[in-house]
C-alpha cells in the first residue's frame, strides 16, 4: 500500500478518544482541535464544475486553462475530464415525515442507471430514519436499484442524517481508487437523532474524497402532508376546568375556549418559525455540500426530481478532476483552495478546501 492510501485509511479508520466514548461529552470544535485529528495529506483531489454565465456546464477545457492556488500558493496540478467510473450511494431519509414524497423517489432507479451510472458506473441504496438501512449493495443492476428502492418504507419519527452519510462515507472507503465517489443525500435539511457528530462526517468526506450533492425535501410540504399520531387525553378533564356562566362544558367547548385543538401544534405554524431561523442558520446538507464541492437542489413534484436528478448527472459527467501533491506540506491548519480558469466569463465550483496537519521534515 502506498504512503498516500496508507495515511487517507489511518485518518478514516483513527478517532479520538472522546468519539470512542459513548455519553462523554465532545470539547468545542475549534481550528486547532481540528487540525490535532487531521493527519498528513499527501494528495488532494479537487472535482471542479465550470459554468457559463447561462448557467450550462462547459466541457472541452485543457488543462492548462487552469490554475489553482492552495493557501496562496499557486500548485502544480494534474487535470483530467470526468471519464472514471462513479461509485454512487443513495440515502434516502425514509421516516414517518416524508411518507407522501416515497413514491416519486421510488421511481428514480431508471434515471440513476441511465442519467448518472452511465457504462462502469456502480450503485448502493442506504434508506434511514433511526435506523441506517443498506438496501442494496454495489450492483449496476438497474433492476436491484430499483427493486430496492420499492421496499423502503415510512418508518420512524428520527432521521438519522449524519449516521447516514458517515455510513456512507465507509462504504466508499474501499471502492477503487479510480473512481469518483459520490453521495446523493435525498432528504430533509434538518437532522433529527444521530448518535455520530457532523465534524466526525466532514472529516470523513474529506479524506474519502467524496462530493455530496442533496436533493431537498421541502419540509413546509411534508410538515402539511405528514399524518399526525394520535392526540394525547387532556391532563385536566373538560369536567375539572372553569368555564365561564352558563358555558359547556364537552370538550369541544373546551378547545374553544383553551384554544388547544387535539393536543397538537399546528404543523404550519411550527415550520414557518422553523424556517425564519434556518435563515441565520445554516443547515447540516448545506455545509456538507459546500465543504466537498456539490450542490444543493429541491424539489416539490416528480418532474421536479427528475429534473434536478438529470442536472447532477450531467453536472457529473461535465466535472473535471484536478489532483495535486501539496507543495506547503508544513503549513497545518486549514488550507484554502482557489481554482480560476483563463478563458473569461466562466464560474468554478470546487471544495473550499481541507484540513492538513503539517508534515515533518523527516516525511516531506
Amino acid at each position: 500500500m502506498s504512503l498516500t492510501r496508507r495515511l487517507f485509511a489511518s485518518a478514516a479508520l483513527t478517532l479520538p478518544a472522546w468519539a470512542q466514548k459513548p455519553g462523554e461529552k465532545a470539547p468545542p470544535e475549534t481550528e486547532e482541535d481540528l487540525a490535532r485529528f487531521v493527519t498528513y495529506t499527501r494528495q488532494v483531489i479537487a472535482p471542479t464544475t465550470v459554468t457559463d454565465s447561462g448557467g450550462k456546464y462547459v466541457n472541452g477545457l485543457l488543462p492548462h486553462e487552469f490554475r489553482l492556488v492552495d493557501r496562496g500558493k499557486v500548485q502544480k496540478i494534474t487535470v483530467e475530464s470526468a471519464t472514471q467510473p462513479l461509485s454512487l450511494v443513495v440515502c434516502i431519509q425514509s421516516n414517518n415525515t416524508v411518507e407522501s414524497v416515497l413514491p416519486n423517489i421510488k421511481k428514480i432507479g431508471p434515471l440513476l442507471e441511465g442519467t448518472i451510472l452511465g457504462e462502469q458506473g456502480q450503485a448502493a441504496i442506504v434508506a434511514f430514519d433511526h435506523r441506517i438501512r443498506v438496501m442494496q449493495e454495489w450492483t449496476r443492476d438497474g433492476d436491484a436499484i430499483t427493486k430496492s428502492l420499492n421496499k423502503i418504507n415510512a418508518g420512524s419519527t428520527t432521521s438519522a442524517m449524519t449516521d447516514a452519510v458517515i455510513q456512507a462515507a465507509r462504504m466508499l472507503r474501499n471502492r477503487p481508487a479510480n473512481h469518483r465517489k459520490v453521495i446523493l443525500m435525498i432528504a430533509e435539511t434538518r437532522d433529527k437523532g444521530s448518535e455520530g457528530k457532523t465534524r466526525q462526517a466532514l472529516l470523513d468526506l474529506q479524506f474519502g474524497n467524496i462530493v455530496l450533492f442533496s436533493l431537498n425535501i421541502n419540509r413546509l410540504m411534508t410538515s402539511l402532508m405528514t399524518k399526525q399520531p394520535p392526540p394525547r387525553p387532556p391532563a385536566i378533564p373538560s369536567s375539572a376546568r372553569h368555564v365561564p356562566a352558563g358555558g359547556l362544558i364537552t370538550p369541544e367547548a373546551m378547545n374553544a375556549y383553551t384554544g388547544h385543538y387535539n393536543g397538537n401544534v399546528l404543523p404550519l405554524v411550527v415550520e414557518v418559525f422553523r424556517q425564519a431561523k434556518s435563515i441565520f442558520i445554516d443547515n447540516q446538507l448545506e455545509a456538507y455540500t459546500k465543504t466537498t464541492g456539490g450542490v444543493e437542489r429541491s424539489f416539490l413534484t416528480y418532474r421536479d426530481l427528475e429534473k434536478v436528478v438529470m442536472d447532477i448527472g450531467e453536472e457529473l459527467q461535465s466535472q473535471y478532476m484536478i489532483s495535486y501533491s501539496p507543495s506547503n506540506t508544513n503549513e497545518g491548519g486549514f488550507h484554502e483552495i482557489d481554482v480560476e480558469v483563463l478563458r473569461r466569463g466562466l464560474t468554478v465550483r470546487t471544495r473550499p478546501g481541507y484540513w492538513m496537519a503539517a508534515v515533518p521534515e523527516n516525511l516531506r
